[in-house]
């Protein structure tokens, strides 16, 4: 009888919460339809005749309006499965009470638009014509903001080059995968770090790409016809669910996709470039030899996949721009939550298994205070009461204020590994201090790629269930021998660590090529060990990416790792820890020691690697400290 009460119980619940629900989706729908116009699937033409499906939010007003635009290769479709989504509608409305148009539109060849997608490879000039055909719409101001995250940001930077008189001001959030290269950061948008695959699109590619051969709309369907088939229809593919964890263990990695019977003429592209393909510089992806030439409010996240081309894009921006107005009109916020989940952050923020404390931010009050000065004209106080850059210091657990990034007051500081030759693993005697060593006692290891370390935690999007991103426990990774631990003595008083961090290591290997990996980590008087940044580089690639210079055994090698970022408070006690390996799987895909192009090879090579610390092979670490 208890269960049966239970039971009803839970269904009741159930059905209350699903009520509640329907009436707010009813309110949102309700309220829109009283203050919008509402114009779905107007089928906007491109300049070769292809049309992009978009849905049209306006006031119900007979003056002019500025708008807000979101392109995203997502399914925005307001009916699936049956039943109506307003999470549209919801964004809708906010822009709507506030003034303004807001436009979303799909990418070519997603979902209702026409033509072949591309992962950022569709034609540049979309962007361009969306902007013109709203700029020449009767409701129109002639003012164009745009607004995403992630993929629906990732376009906007290489779009704004094109420098459409309308485009008035953008806020991209989390868009790293638009950054290809910013001086020696060519992560060719998040496919590379250090000449390394990251394997983060290989899972992504799985869920999103659409198959050449999926339904498509038959030309000539009128706008009527596209709103009532897609209440039926939202184009959609349903993909079998796939354990990410141990697809990505598949080799040869150039057929993953087909392995787990993805969708992967796409990946099959990109599998084969190298960092410095002429095709990464063809498509939609921003180089820094393009200029931006509109006002900017970033937003980055210190657990997102591309925390440093992101900051360097603002620096790039902020110092090289060639229109002076337009370089003092970027500001930047960094949160330290995973990809796009500024929004989430709450009194008591968990990143992983850490707690960061009251990372909430009134993020909607800024944008709009952005789009107010830029698409309306008007007079705010934006600019006065914002800090050019908000950054979120862990560790203190506090939003913080700067004028430059990184801040002015921090100060390089070097810390040097050091050893008697037995770093591995934190039982180990690896040190790290501001002061050389004058041996080289050298710390090897063994990488087999067949047994790789694992990631746990880190700095990433994307993978499925493959890795959990955030700040993790590194202990019981830490007794692993094939990790170098070095760590300071407890600190005698609290450091922050704010900026970019540079590392230099000296290194050989009884192979041709392997990768080199480094993490930063934040060791509590208990012994938690949470990472805070990870990067990694590929030997061959120590020289520039458009060659491959191969190592020869008995020779030391230098190589300069893509810096990482954080900003972090080393509490009094705390020490400061750097792990040394050769992989990080399936972070980065891992390298098979081969000399090949491993992205076709299916057996690997053990190598025995090492790390020299010296006075002339000083390996070190520099970070960026602001002291108490």
């Amino acid at each position: 009888m208890k269960k049966i009460t239970f039971f009803l119980f839970l269904a009741l619940a159930m059905s209350l919460i699903s009520s509640d629900t329907l009436y707010a989706q009813n309110d949102v729908l309700a309220e829109l339809e009283q203050i919008a116009i509402v114009d779905q699937k107007v089928m906007i033409p491109m300049r070769d005749g292809i049309r992009l499906a978009t849905d049209i939010y306006r006031p119900k007003t007979s003056g002019k309006v500025p708008i807000i635009f979101s392109r995203t290769p997502y399914n925005f479709n307001s009916w699936g499965d049956g039943k109506q989504r307003t999470r549209t509608a919801e964004r809708a409305l906010q822009a709507v009470k506030r003034g303004y148009a807001y436009v979303v539109q799909n990418e070519r060849g997603r979902y209702y638009s026409e033509g072949e997608w591309d992962i950022l490879g569709v034609p540049l000039t979309d962007g361009y014509d969306a902007f013109t055909w709203m700029k020449n719409q009767s409701w129109s101001n002639g003012k164009i903001g745009t607004l995403g995250c992630s993929s629906t940001a990732e376009w906007q930077m290489a779009v704004a080059a094109l420098d459409h008189p309308s485009h008035a001001a953008m806020v991209p959030q989390g868009y790293g995968a638009g950054v290809g290269r910013i001086g020696d950061i060519q992560e060719q948008g998040n496919w590379y770090r250090g000449g390394v695959e990251q394997m983060l699109f290989f899972s992504w590619l799985y869920g999103v790409e659409h198959d050449k051969f999926k339904p498509r709309i038959p030309a000539g369907a009128t706008q009527e016809d596209l709103i009532r088939i897609s209440r039926f229809y939202d184009l959609a593919p349903e993909n079998p669910p796939v354990d990410m964890a141990e697809a990505l263990k598949h080799l040869p990695i150039q057929d993953i996709l087909k392995n787990i019977n993805g969708k992967n003429e796409i990946f099959d592209k990109m599998i084969r470039r190298k960092p410095n393909d002429k095709a990464w510089f063809e498509g939609g992806i921003y180089h820094d030899n393009k200029d931006i030439g509109v006002p900017s409010f970033w937003f980055a996240s210190w657990y997102d996949v591309s925390i440093t081309p992101n900051l360097a894009l603002f620096n790039h921006v902020r110092n090289n721009t060639k229109d002076e107005s337009i370089r003092d009109n970027q500001y930047l916020v960094i949160a330290p939550t995973l990809h796009c989940a500024y929004t989430r952050a709450t009194e008591n923020t968990i990143v992983g298994e850490r707690s960061v404390g009251d990372a909430t931010l009134n993020y909607e009050e800024q944008i709009y205070g952005w789009f107010d000065l830029w698409l309306k004209g008007e007079k705010n106080d934006f600019k006065e009461k914002t800090p050019r850059v908000q950054y979120y210091t862990m560790g203190s657990n506090k939003w913080q204020a700067a004028e430059t990034w990184p801040p002015k007051k921090a100060e390089p500081t070097t810390y040097y590994l050091n050893s008697n030759g037995n770093a591995n693993s934190r039982f180990g005697d690896g040190t790290l201090s501001t002061s050389k060593a004058t041996a080289d006692n050298a710390d090897g290891f063994t990488y087999d790629p067949m047994q790789p370390v694992p990631s746990y935690g880190g700095n990433v999007c994307c993978t499925g269930n493959a890795v959990q991103g955030g700040a993790f426990d590194q202990q019981q990774m830490e007794t692993r021998n094939d990790i170098l631990v070095y760590t300071t003595d407890p600190l005698e008083e609290g450091i922050e660590v704010s900026g970019f961090i540079n590392s230099t290591l000296y290194v050989s290997s009884d192979v041709k090529d392997t990768d080199f990996t480094i993490k930063l980590i934040d060791v509590y008087p208990d012994g938690r060990a949470y990472n805070l940044d990870e990067t990694i580089q590929r030997a061959r690639y120590r020289e520039g990416y458009d060659k491959e210079v191969f190592m020869e055994e008995g020779e030391v090698y230098k190589l300069d790792l893509t810096p990482m970022s954080t900003s972090n408070y080393f509490k009094k006690g705390h020490r400061i820890r750097v792990e040394i390996s050769s992989s990080n799987f399936p972070r980065f895909a891992r390298n098979l020691n081969t000399g090949g192009n491993n992205y076709d090879e299916k057996e690997g090579i053990v190598a025995l690697n090492s790390v020299h610390h010296s006075a002339v092979h000083a390996s070190s670490i520099e970070l960026p400290m602001i002291k108490d």
